[in-house]
């Protein structure tokens, strides 16, 4: 099966804004084992969208449109898809009424523009949106199906999973091939060390392709599976899993695409342990990180932004005699600073960060990019520094970041307390 993806919109043509989409439906595409052969942009011109449509159709099987579905103007899409179908636009009165249903259910008067959105390509086949005013529709062009979806993401994605993946598996029949695929987020090796660790994973396990991603600052490594044979792709893709992750050991944090706060936030909710932090450096960045994952309050407390020294001592209880002698960078002030916000919350465990993100501030002796760590347990109270210097202040914010919840994860690996990936 040929498959395209073609995205619509000014925006995106001139890079205002990022295309997601893309991406996402490439991605939803891969894991049914389907390769996309081109992903294609158009501004909102009509003959460019009406051609491009066109060509699509003559040689592709399967196209999944985004944009311009819209009320206003330049919302063209329905239009060029009328005319490369060579039908007229017509009316649609159920999809009118629902529109009127929606800013009902929200008691907001329907603006005549919207009314534009119920004209549908004849003979398309409506796809409902539940969460928006833009219909989507499916019709063939040419050899190929073409499925248009809204180009607001969250509008997409409901209708791609309601109602295109059925059409595509309709369309794959029952001789389709089993793709299968496993993502093993990495920290802590750089793109060229984790491949050199991985050499020989293909020649292994023939079947299994490998990919590598830098997301900064992690190293997704990418297993990739194709066959007939469910079972037995399954089996080989489970023993490639586990050849790989015996050659990365703890650099590996998840086998699931969890971010690193899930992955952290997983092993202190098996120990039932707690957690605070006492951040300077990064400013908050770690206690947004941890709270961006679902369920984060059941074992996280407290945070503390201790960006100045006076803050460091009424806050947390830092000794004035530490920070005068060894500075608010050292690992001494660290560590006071990770048992005194353990102590403040009555956390289980205290985390603490403190360096120079840049571009200015750093010295001979502790140039930008340095960082101390501190860890207080039951067990104890530790604490790193580590120079870590990289290009700008958020890239050294994000690392130390990083570094500082990936520093506890092995302690409580090491320890025993919750399982690994």
């Amino acid at each position: 099966m040929i498959a395209e993806i073609l995205a619509t919109g000014e925006e995106l043509r001139t890079g205002a804004l990022v295309d997601t989409n893309s991406a996402y439906l490439a991605r939803e595409m891969e894991a049914m084992g389907i390769d996309v052969a081109r992903h294609q942009c158009v501004g909102d011109d009509l003959a460019a969208i009406t051609a491009v449509l066109k060509e699509i159709g003559d040689r592709a099987d399967i196209a999944l449109v985004t944009g311009g579905l819209g009320p206003t103007e330049d919302d063209r899409t329905c239009e060029a898809a009328a005319r490369a179908a060579d039908v007229p636009l017509e009316m649609d009165g159920g999809v009118l009424d629902g529109i009127r249903r929606y800013f009902d259910s929200r008691r907001i008067p329907m603006p005549p523009s919207n009314e534009k959105q119920a004209l549908i390509p004849t003979g398309a086949d409506i796809l409902e949106n539940p969460v928006g005013t833009a219909p989507g529709f499916s019709i063939n062009i040419g050899r190929c199906r073409c499925c248009f979806m809204p180009g607001v993401p969250f509008e997409m994605k409901r209708m791609f999973r309601d109602s295109v993946r059925s059409i595509i598996d309709e369309m794959l029949g029952p001789n389709r091939r089993i793709h299968l695929n496993r993502t093993l987020s990495t920290f802590g090796l750089t793109e060229s060390a984790t491949g050199d660790r991985l050499q020989g994973l293909e020649q292994t396990f023939p079947g299994i392709q490998l990919g590598l991603r830098a997301i900064f600052p992690e190293i997704q490594v990418k297993l990739y599976g194709d066959g007939s044979d469910g079972e037995e792709l399954a089996k080989k893709m489970r023993e490639a899993t586990a050849w790989a992750i015996a050659r990365l050991g703890d650099r590996v944090f998840s086998v699931e695409e969890e971010s690193m706060a899930a992955a952290l936030g997983r092993l202190l909710r098996q120990e039932g342990a707690s957690l605070a932090l006492a951040e300077s450096c990064t400013g908050g960045l770690i206690a947004n990180r941890i709270t961006d994952v679902p369920g984060s309050s059941d074992y996280f407390l407290f945070s503390a932004v201790t960006y100045g020294n006076a803050a460091k001592v009424t806050v947390l209880g830092v000794s004035p005699d530490t920070l005068h002698r060894f500075g608010a960078v050292s690992t001494q002030t660290a560590e006071e600073m990770a048992m005194g916000v353990r102590r403040v919350a009555g956390a289980t465990y205290g985390l603490s960060v403190s360096g120079i993100a840049g571009p200015s501030g750093g010295t001979p002796e502790k140039p930008v990019g340095t960082v101390c760590i501190g860890l207080a347990g039951s067990s104890g109270t530790t604490a790193r520094q580590l120079t870590l210097s990289f290009a700008t202040r958020d890239m050294n914010k994000s690392m130390f970041a990083m570094k500082a919840m990936d520093m506890l994860r092995r302690d409580l690996l090491m320890k025993g307390a919750g399982t690994a990936p």
